[in-house]
């Protein structure tokens, strides 16, 4: 049997169901340095995303290179994120652009 990654699912909050996909894993990027995983949460049936941008990981193998890893993604990190999302401010059944929010390095 293959082991296969979770890269998107849905998740159920407070009786609301969710849709979470990961949108960029970890990425150098030759601006703004190493960039690290964002993923893209949205109210089922509604319009308005909210973006989650987790800091790269800081376990390194040197100092010129970085562990090269995607941070785990489980069901405790997406309901974090769906309610630290909802309680800074974020209407996932307004209209506009996606709302991004920053994740500390301890998580939500």
């Amino acid at each position: 049997m293959l082991h296969t990654r979770d890269l998107a699912g849905t998740i159920e909050v407070d009786g609301l169901r969710y849709e979470w996909a990961v949108q960029r894993e970890p990425q150098w990027c030759t601006v703004d340095g190493w960039k690290g995983m964002t993923i893209a949460l949205r109210l089922h049936d509604a319009q308005r995303e909210a973006i989650l941008e987790f800091p790269m990981p800081s376990a390194r193998r040197s100092k010129l290179q970085p562990q090269l890893r995607r941070p785990q993604v489980n069901q405790r990190i997406i309901e974090n994120g769906v309610r630290a999302a909802l309680a800074a401010g974020w209407e996932p059944v307004s209209r506009g652009k996606p709302v991004v929010f920053g994740v500390d390095a301890n998580g939500c």
